[in-house]
């Protein structure tokens, strides 16, 4: 006689969709877009819910009608800004942080052009937003993905606006940056040794530019000569030796170093007349103190004339802005994968080490130092409090 036997039933684990806001960029100076219509599709496919902005994507030249196609909601700002997480790469403004759910998570970045200010950090600290810096996450093996891919893209965005204004016949030399035969090319003389740099000098090296690069940290312009080659002349930045660079250099591009480099006023002197000049470091406009300053992400064109008038050009990435958006959408996938699986920020936070050092207001609480002064108290220490809730 047959007696029935248990069977293990299938259980479906429903997991919470998140959603995700992406509103129009507050300020002029941002015009880089997080994600891409296709990285939206993939999103969606994954299980989240994405809304837009109307017109939010127009400084990528993509419609709305192209991410409504892929799966995106075309929305309001209001709306946008009630989502789960919200991403906006500049810092919001204090309007805009009172329409935020509470609690919710604000994905932006720390070393951004926009500057966050007193009442901007109290606001995020108050509606308990969980605030973090994308360009300040890095990985179990040390990378930072968000600021390493942005780095890249200054440096070669850098050397092409660059190669451009050389050309440009009416407000530049009419010279080509590269050389022809008979004729020396330019030469590129680049402050720093990392990414950006280097991203810098393999563009200046493929269009034939003479290369010189410069670094207090011999380690890292090692390193950097090694993956670069023989075209590249590298040096520690003694005074002398840099003065000579800054007479012959066609474009000099500052990058982040170690132990910066303050090129003053009687220095700037030295320089030729119409060389191009752009500060592409974590503190833009610092390395030229004495210059003017051109914003890429708010100029209508670049003028730098042949008559001694000189400029130092910043924010070179939001010159490329889809070439931005393309980059991002990749990182910005795999992180949120990453806040899937974990089943939530809070726990990502807790199992990912890195995220934890991108946090810059997290429950009612500054935990970044730099948010923590502007705010005027005493930064949280996270991980402390991640145990204890």
């Amino acid at each position: 006689m047959y007696s029935p036997l248990e069977q293990a039933a299938e259980v479906a684990t429903s997991r919470r969709r998140f959603s995700i806001g992406l509103p129009r960029s507050a300020s002029q100076a941002e015009r880089r877009f997080p994600l891409t219509p296709e990285a939206v599709n993939i999103l969606v496919e994954r299980g989240f819910t994405v809304k837009m902005e109307t017109g939010a994507a127009d400084v990528i030249h993509y419609t709305d009608n192209r991410y409504s196609r892929h799966g995106a909601s075309i929305v309001d700002r209001s709306t946008t800004l009630q989502c789960d997480i919200v991403i906006h790469l500049a810092p919001l403004s204090v309007a805009d942080v009172s329409h935020m759910r509470r609690g919710a998570m604000l994905l932006t970045l720390l070393h951004s052009s926009v500057r966050y200010t007193k009442p901007l950090v109290d606001a995020l600290i108050n509606r308990g937003i969980m605030t973090i810096a994308i360009d300040l996450i890095r990985e179990h093996e040390g990378h930072s993905p968000f600021a390493d891919i942005l780095s890249e893209i200054d440096g070669r965005a850098a050397l092409a606006t660059a190669s451009s204004l050389l050309a440009d016949a009416l407000r530049g030399k009419g010279i080509l940056l590269g050389g022809v035969a008979g004729i020396v090319p330019c030469e590129v003389m680049i402050l720093g040794s990392g990414i950006a740099a280097c991203a810098a000098a393999m563009s200046a090296l493929g269009l034939g530019a003479q290369v010189r690069m410069f670094d207090s940290d011999t380690y890292s312009l090692r390193s950097a000569l090694m993956k670069l080659g023989p075209g590249v002349a590298g040096s520690v930045p003694h005074p002398h030796v840099v003065d000579n660079a800054l007479r012959s250099a066609d474009v000099v591009i500052a990058t982040t170093m170690n132990s910066s480099e303050v090129i003053g006023s009687e220095r700037i002197e030295l320089m030729k007349r119409g060389v191009i000049t752009f500060d592409i470091s974590a503190t833009p406009g610092t390395t030229f103190p004495s210059l003017p300053t051109i914003d890429l992400a708010v100029a209508r064109s670049c003028d730098n004339s042949t008559d001694g008038y000189r400029v130092c050009y910043v924010n070179a990435g939001s010159a490329v802005p889809r070439t931005a958006a393309m980059a991002l959408s990749n990182t910005f996938i795999t992180m949120l994968d990453d806040v899937v699986t974990c089943e939530g920020m809070n726990n990502a936070l807790k199992l990912t080490p890195g995220l934890q050092g991108a946090t810059l207001t997290f429950s009612g609480h500054a935990v970044n130092p730099e948010i923590a002064r502007i705010s005027g108290c005493r930064p949280t220490d996270l991980a402390l409090f991640l145990q204890l809730s």
